[in-house]
């Protein structure tokens, strides 16, 4: 037989246990947007997936959360209530665990990664300057381009502005990009107008299947036409500038890529750089901190990308 006060403390048990996180998190992203399809684009799920957990949570509680009418839904009020109430107890465990993170950087190695070619004619070049003025924790370089997660096990990220990064993702601009035909010295008066400024048609062009537009970008800023000549495609920009300094043809040279090459004589610029609108970021999970290691970083890469 059971006791009355048996009976109490398991209602109490009831009534206070809490729903699973994941169906919480599933009906938050549901209810802010009252649409089920764009709240699993953002949780990387199927929106039957969305609809089974929700539906779950309201049997859980006993009561509908949502209006279902023709293919849309609305929060009720009872919504309305769990979705506030969920998005900020979302909120403070996402800022405890971004504090935590951040104060755990401190005291191990970040992970630093940047497009592959950036970081192989640019960044490790220079890299012994910032060792030698910053002898405290290490940073860990990677190579790496495109789309990233900072939940992949990457602290910071340099990245061109080309492509979208998912909201929340913090962007410290570093430098302009500018671009430029560039060859070996010797071929210039054979691929270039007497005064070295125009291509001619005739001119071997290179190209990246990385950024396949470059040439046209580079038009589009100079008011240049660019020879209709077929182009010899590589994979990346390291190719197509390795191409050119074997006097395979004219690259579109990133100034960056190809700085050192033009400051030691290897490669030329008869047309110069131009800016072609984006910018090279230092993207992390949140701001970078007031002489944290990371504000060291931002500061040293903008001195040496000017």
């Amino acid at each position: 037989m059971i006791s009355e006060v048996d009976g109490d403390f398991e209602s109490l048990k009831y009534e206070s246990r809490m729903p699973s996180l994941l169906a919480l998190r599933c009906f938050e992203s549901a209810g802010r947007f009252e649409n089920f399809a764009r709240a699993a684009d953002e949780l990387h799920l199927t929106p039957g997936a969305i609809s089974r957990a929700v539906r779950l949570l309201e049997e859980d509680l006993g009561v509908d959360l949502f209006e279902r009418r023709k293919r849309r839904v609305f929060l009720t009020d009872a919504g309305r209530r769990l979705l506030k109430a969920v998005s900020e107890g979302l909120g403070v465990m996402n800022h405890a665990v971004r504090e935590i993170r951040s104060e755990a950087r401190r005291t191990r190695r970040l992970v630093l990664s940047c497009e592959p070619t950036l970081l192989m004619r640019w960044l490790i070049p220079r890299w012994g300057d910032f060792q030698a003025q910053h002898r405290g924790p290490d940073i860990h370089l990677v190579a790496g381009g495109g789309l990233f997660s900072f939940e992949q096990g990457i602290d910071l990220a340099i990245r061109r502005d080309d492509f979208p990064r998912p909201p929340g993702y913090h962007a410290e601009r570093l430098f302009a990009e500018k671009v430029g035909p560039v060859c070996r010295p010797d071929k210039v008066g054979q691929w270039f107008d007497e005064r070295g400024k125009c291509l001619r048609a005739t001119a071997p062009l290179l190209q990246t299947t990385s950024r396949p537009t470059a040439w046209q970008e580079w038009a589009a800023a100079t008011g240049q036409p660019v020879p209709a000549t077929q182009m010899q495609s590589f994979e990346h920009f390291y190719f197509s500038i390795q191409a050119a300094v074997a006097g395979l043809g004219v690259a579109m040279g990133p100034w960056h890529l190809v700085r050192d090459d033009i400051q030691s004589g290897v490669l030329v610029a008869p047309s110069g750089f131009v800016e072609d609108g984006s910018h090279y970021c230092l993207l992390s999970p949140i701001p970078p901190k007031l002489g944290s290691l990371e504000t060291d970083l931002l500061e040293w890469l903008r001195a040496v990308g000017c």
